[in-house]
């Protein structure tokens, strides 16, 4: 690599692999996220390879490398980032044949080369056939899952090799920030501001506003810096941005680093992500060869240098002051607030702290410009937004949509409705400490405020979606256990309150609440909220509230009645046999662990209720289905 010493030089080598690229006549791409490297991406990958080579494609590239300008290659086997659509992995797509293939597997990959390499033929069987709408899809985008999104963060998740700047470059990367490099510093800023762009990890505070505070700090050092500790259970959007354009999140923080004056970064990343901490580093060690990261950069007197920090797995260090004091050193703890990160951050100089989606935001707007930007969502929610959805319905991944899109629009025309034909029962929304919502309210915008409103937050994004079989108190009492697990302990609000709440939880579900347990959570939830030292705590009771709100005739019947209505608590569910559909076989009688099953044969048998243990192996046994908890 030949460091660049202007942006005209790097407008230069864009043109030169644009160039090299157009010799390519195939290029097969396979995802290469965590999702579908578990699915065995990377063996589909080798074998792919191994048989384009046998069957005479000589010439085969497999990363677009520093001889991409001398690529000569018929063939390009692209190893992509997530491309969204996990539950349907290994995916592959092949250009120009333009199909898309889902559950790739080594063995596919003979009749992959033979029809669709060799003959231009589409493989039927590895199309994507719809639960939800019974088709079949060819191409990626005709696919109900991509067809309702706009996908600005994750346009190149899919598309560029994570590990190559050269395919980032040809993709019009980094041109933001040669962009960036003639404006004025403040002109950068008032586009921010223009945008609208709020804070894609949780509270949406102002990214423009937070920008100018430190760019009004005279503090001769600053730092800048990206949260990439997403710990929300079912939550992978910044992790598959960081695996799959980790160029996009570098040049998000070149610009802001620029903006403010900082000379120096840390991308912040839960030490669970090793994918992703490998294609920051990758994508690193290639910017300082080139000469996009370190001193002088492209010839403009801008310096910036970037480092990687591994978070330990704390929750809690996903909150902004507990994560400078993580990268110096110290236990990870919130600490009180003002004086802002802004002002007083890491190591106690000026800090501008935003997460993942939302620098990777930044180069779309200093591109097309700060209004262009805000004229997508809503007029106080601008942009799009990445949700991962997960839970109950018929497809799961990752989804970026514009703000304001309803719920009903995102669970059942994306995610095709609730999975085995279940009605659809509530949907959490902001990870652990989110709020419920349930059906009444599934035509809510998901924007900020609306969300606000309704007792949830918007949170990094996730979304799991519950059906009729889910207990809400059930369900409120597992987030709640999770806050209780990652709390730091600093203050006794969230300490000592989530703790009593999850142990009120816990008597419930196990058939031992009694009269004034309600009205005891909600006086505790609003302990917690007013009295916790951190935005962490202040949100944790959520989950509760909002179940209490939305379903409080389930916590009565657990607690008055001594009944689960969903009959998923152990404690409370009893099994029992519908007559109508037993034929006597007997084979619950011998799978019994307790003999608390009798009856004649080719009759109606019965459970003892007083034996019963609750272990669920006669229902599991049952060939007619005629037993059922309730």
């Amino acid at each position: 690599m030949v460091k660049l010493k202007s942006i005209q030089e790097l407008e230069n080598l864009r043109e030169k692999i644009k160039e090299a690229k157009k010799k390519e006549k195939i290029v097969i791409r396979i995802c290469g996220g965590t999702g579908c490297r578990a699915s065995g991406s990377l063996a589909v990958r080798d074998e792919l390879v191994k048989v384009l080579k046998r069957e005479g494609f000589a010439n085969v590239d497999v990363n677009l490398s520093s001889d991409c300008l001398e690529n000569t290659s018929e063939v390009h086997v692209k190893m992509t980032g997530c491309q969204g659509f996990c539950a349907q992995g290994p995916l592959m797509t092949i250009e120009p044949l333009g199909v898309f293939y889902v559950g790739v597997k080594p063995e596919d990959v003979e009749e992959i080369v033979e029809k669709s390499i060799k003959k231009n033929e589409i493989i039927e069987r590895l199309l994507y056939h719809d639960p939800a709408t019974g088709k079949t899809y060819v191409k990626r985008d005709e696919n109900p899952f991509y067809a309702k999104q706009t996908r600005l963060v994750l346009k190149h998740c899919g598309t560029v090799d994570p590990a190559s700047v050269y395919d980032y470059i040809a993709e019009g990367g980094y041109s933001a920030i040669a962009k960036a490099l003639t404006m004025d510093r403040k002109q950068i800023i008032d586009e921010v501001i223009k945008s609208g762009l709020r804070g894609r990890g949780g509270a949406g505070f102002p990214t423009g506003e937070k920008w100018l505070g430190a760019y009004k700090n005279q503090s001769p050092k600053k730092y800048i810096i990206c949260n990439g500790d997403e710990g929300d259970p079912g939550a992978f959007m910044d992790r598959s941005v960081m695996e799959g354009d980790p160029h996009k999140v570098i040049e998000g923080m070149m610009i802001g680093a620029y903006a403010i004056g900082s000379d120096e970064g840390y991308i912040y990343v839960r030490a669970e992500y090793p994918l992703a901490v490998q294609m920051l580093r990758k994508a690193i060690e290639e910017c300082e060869k080139l000469g996009l990261l370190g001193d002088n950069i492209l010839g403009t007197g801008f310096s910036f240098r970037l480092h990687v920090r591994e978070g330990a797995g704390a929750f809690v260090c996903g909150e902004s002051t507990a994560l400078t004091y993580s990268i110096e050193g110290k236990r990870g703890m919130p600490r009180v607030r003002p004086p802002r990160t802004n002002e007083c951050g890491l190591w106690e100089m000026p800090t501008v702290l935003n997460n993942v989606e939302t620098f990777a935001c930044i180069p779309e707007i200093i591109l097309n410009g700060g209004e262009w930007f805000a004229s997508i969502g809503t007029p106080t929610s601008t942009g799009t937004k990445i949700f991962a959805l997960s839970g109950k319905v018929n497809r799961t991944g990752l989804v970026e949509v514009p703000m304001g899109l309803k719920l009903r629009e995102l669970i059942f025309d994306i995610g095709g409705g609730i999975a085995n034909n279940k009605k659809f029962k509530a949907v959490q929304l902001g990870g652990p400490s989110g709020g419920c919502v349930p059906e009444s309210q599934l035509d809510l915008p998901i924007d900020f405020d609306s969300l606000s409103k309704a007792g949830a937050i918007m949170g990094s994004g996730g979304v799991v979606v519950v059906d009729e079989d889910t207990c809400m108190v059930d369900f409120a009492k597992f987030f709640t256990n999770f806050i209780v697990e990652e709390s730091c302990g600093k203050c006794i609000p969230c300490r000592e309150g989530n703790k009593k709440m999850l142990e009120i939880l816990e008597r419930i579900t196990e058939g031992k609440g009694k009269e004034g347990d309600i009205e005891l959570l909600e006086e505790l939830g609003d302990v917690i909220i007013s009295a916790s030292l951190c935005g962490l705590g202040k949100t944790a009771p959520n989950p509760v509230l909002s179940t209490i709100k939305h379903f409080r005739d389930e916590y009565e019947a657990h607690i008055r009645d001594k009944k689960c209505p969903a009959g998923a608590c152990q404690a409370l569910a009893a099994y029992k046999i519908d007559p109508g559909k037993c034929i006597g076989c007997g084979k619950c009688v011998k799978v019994c662990p307790v003999g608390a099953i009798s009856g004649e044969k080719k009759k109606p048998h019965v459970i003892d209720q007083s034996k019963c243990i609750k272990c669920g192996a006669c229902a599991e046994n049952c060939p007619k289905g005629a037993i059922y908890k309730g």
